[in-house]
């Protein structure tokens, strides 16, 4: 009995991490990896048409207090996606959840803007 309460309290304390990760954002600016810094000051200002150009550097998000987060291949596959359905030239912006691991989003929705 010991060591399956034992258990449970590690399961349960491996868990509330992935649980408590989830994010969402709100009408943030999306950029592709090559260009994030360089457009950090004015992420807004970057054009669709530079952004699908370095599309296979991966994009994310610029956060509102100015960090970066990468998307994962789901959500990279997602936003390439809606970009080139897209006729926006700039001023890229997206609503966008899913769980933070590390500097990376695991994407679980997103909608450009």
């Amino acid at each position: 009995m010991r060591k399956l309460a034992s258990f449970l309290v590690v399961a349960w304390l491996c868990a509330v991490p992935a649980f408590g990760a989830a994010e969402s954002y709100k009408d943030v600016p999306v950029v592709d990896v090559n260009c994030s810094k360089k457009v950090a000051a004015d992420p807004d200002s970057h054009p669709r048409a530079c952004a699908l150009k370095c599309a296979a550097s991966g994009f994310g998000i610029v956060t509102k207090d100015k960090q970066f987060l990468k998307f994962d291949a789901e959500g990279n596959a997602k936003i390439a996606e809606a970009l080139k359905a897209s006729d926006k030239k700039d001023h890229l912006r997206v609503d966008v959840s899913g769980d933070v691991q590390g500097d990376t989003l695991k994407v679980s929705s997103i909608k450009l803007l």
